[in-house]
């Protein structure tokens, strides 16, 4: 599942360098899906193609966010999600509302950073 942070958040930003897939922004920051990977555009399959410069709307305008399509829990890359691991008050969590499995987690990381 993706890591989400609750509103516990002290905006320290700690967890923000730490993210391997740059799924990490700063309260009311936009977000795009091609910074930090190698996204260059997104396929939604119905037709809807974006471009991975185009800025999207923040999730949280209060605290930082974690944008549950970018995470990956840090799968191929590191043994535990690192946003958790140097969280000061341990508000970066599970999300329920974004279960998924070590495969889907690897193949979403495969997807962002272009690996074949």
């Amino acid at each position: 599942m993706a890591i989400m942070i609750t509103d516990e958040c002290i905006n320290c930003g700690a967890c923000e360098p730490e993210c391997p897939n740059t799924a990490i922004y700063e309260g009311g920051v936009e977000w795009t899906w091609g910074g930090g990977t190698e996204l260059n555009e997104v396929d939604f399959g119905d037709g809807t193609v974006v471009s991975g410069k185009a800025p999207q709307a923040p999730v949280s305008n209060e605290f930082y966010y974690i944008v549950s399509d970018k995470c990956t829990e840090c799968m191929g890359f590191h043994e535990e999600p690192q946003c958790a691991a140097v969280c000061p008050v341990d508000c970066c969590v599970p999300d329920p509302e974004h279960v998924e499995e070590e495969d889907t987690l690897l193949a979403k990381k495969a997807w962002l950073h272009a690996e074949a």
